[in-house]
């Protein structure tokens, strides 16, 4: 028997369900999530026009839009990036099945022809509601014709999966003789990109419960699994496991972006913020709430008045017009940022001047910031009202 052949991945399938309770498929859009998916044990892989849009920094609501051919980006992918880096591990395609320019049955069999093991119906229309689903069903761009495409898979020999998010549709998939219901909860919670409305875990529960309630009534033998939504931690999934019937579950953003976004944002704030002064680290995250940005500002004065400090360099750094940035200052400290810098400057130099020590006005000046000590001693004498040579030597004789 061939290892893609059907029935012995089913049997796989449900082995590892026997052996460790669950199984995993993990929903990816570029040939290094899917390796790395699979190294990590995923036991199905998905390839879905929503995963390439997520690998580009868009929302997986994109692969609903106009902006490519979903279909065509799936074959794309799983021939160019996924086949070449993973061979053992079943790989299905999101087929968007109203696709108008293809005739379903042909297009079945060049998917089979390509390598894929089997088909999932996505972009599904069971996640579009209201008048606009009203408007796709009249047109022809039904969820039927989804169940159709389940159904000439299975004809082909494909292993078919069904996205539900309903006990009807699941109805539908399981007459056509579905080898998986996956319960589609909706896009995945939490990141960058996650959605902002969602179910709640409690309702995925109860509704997952339902369709596997129907699952187990019509065909004990079609595996039950569920996706995304808010079910995007262990503990989520614990939930889950613990309160439903459910056999497996497949991660699209979990697996994906969500981790993506985490390690790559803490990798390069690490090294961006490694040895820099927190006052810089906010100013960079744009922290400008009350009075933040000009705390920032002032403790960064005070940990870098020795260096050459330009209003114009914070304000770049901070993405903000300098003259915005000063205007904020003056307005809560009462003088210009400059004029703060050179009375900041100042306080320090009396202090080297006066404290007793060997240190010559010359490096005093270098120490507060200045290279050039005759600007030094300028700014000195207009604030302080004497040289620095002359404040120094009242200072020796007090």
């Amino acid at each position: 028997m061939k290892e893609n052949d059907k029935e012995f991945i089913l049997r796989r399938l449900r082995a590892e369900i026997n052996v460790g309770g669950h199984i995993i498929g993990a929903a990816v859009g570029s040939g290094m999530t899917a390796k790395l998916a699979a190294m990590g044990g995923a036991d199905i892989l998905l390839a879905l026009s929503a995963g390439k849009f997520r690998i580009m920094g868009r929302s997986s609501l994109s692969s609903f839009f106009c902006y490519g051919n979903s279909n065509q980006i799936v074959m794309d992918m799983g021939k160019r990036e996924i086949f070449p880096v993973v061979q053992d591990v079943p790989l299905l395609f999101g087929l968007m099945a109203s696709d108008p320019y293809v005739k379903l049955y042909d297009y079945l069999k060049l998917i089979k022809e390509s390598g894929f093991t089997g088909v999932v119906n996505s972009p599904t229309l069971a996640l579009v509601d209201g008048s606009f689903r009203e408007a796709l069903e009249e047109e022809g761009s039904s969820y039927e014709r989804e169940v159709a495409a389940i159904s000439l898979a299975n004809q082909l020999g494909l292993l078919t999966m069904a996205f539900v998010t309903s006990v009807e549709e699941a109805d539908k998939m399981l007459a056509v003789g579905a080898d998986i219901i996956c319960v589609h909860m909706g896009l995945t919670a939490g990141g960058l990109l996650g959605a902002k409305r969602h179910l709640t875990i409690s309702e995925a529960r109860r509704i997952a419960q339902e369709i596997f309630d129907l699952c187990k009534a019509k065909n004990p033998e079609c595996l039950r699994m569920v996706y995304a939504g808010p079910a995007n931690t262990l503990m989520d999934m614990q939930y889950i496991y613990q309160n439903t019937d459910c056999q497996g579950y497949i991660g699209g953003s979990t697996f994906d972006r969500i981790p993506m976004e985490k390690s790559i944002y803490d990798t390069v704030s690490s090294f961006k913020q490694h040895c820099s002064p927190e006052s810089i680290g906010t100013l960079r995250e744009r922290k400008w709430g009350g009075s933040q940005m000009v705390e920032s500002m002032r403790h960064y004065i005070e940990e870098h008045y020795m260096d050459d400090v330009k209003l114009g360099d914070l304000a770049l750094v901070a993405h903000m017009s300098a003259s915005y940035m000063g205007g904020r200052f003056k307005k809560e400290i009462g003088i210009s940022f400059t004029d703060y810098l050179l009375q900041f400057r100042m306080g320090k130099a009396k202090a080297l001047l006066k404290n007793g020590s060997n240190l010559q006005c010359k490096e005093v000046a270098a120490q507060v910031g200045y290279s050039d000590y005759v600007q030094f001693s300028k700014m000195f004498r207009k604030h302080v009202g004497i040289s620095p040579r002359d404040y120094q030597g009242m200072a020796d004789k007090k």
